[in-house]
């Protein structure tokens, strides 16, 4: 799952212990939402969006993979 978690964070001036705080995870688990490398649970999902004032759907999407089909 991508998301835009970096962007969202700037546009604010949030630093990742910032948002963390806002949600009530660590720094650590930010980072790796942030990053790709974990998908964060529902509940939690909506905690960041809300943190943002955005919807799930405008922070979260969907990795699609290149269609390598010629159209």
């Amino acid at each position: 799952m991508k998301n835009r978690i970096r962007v969202l964070r700037a546009e604010h001036k949030w630093s990742q212990a910032d948002l963390a705080d806002r949600v009530g995870v660590s720094r650590n688990s930010i980072n790796s939402i942030e990053n790709g490398r974990f998908d964060p649970s529902l509940p939690l999902a909506f905690e960041i969006a809300d943190a943002f004032g955005l919807r799930v759907d405008e922070v979260f999407f969907r990795e699609t993979p290149q269609n390598d089909a010629a159209d």
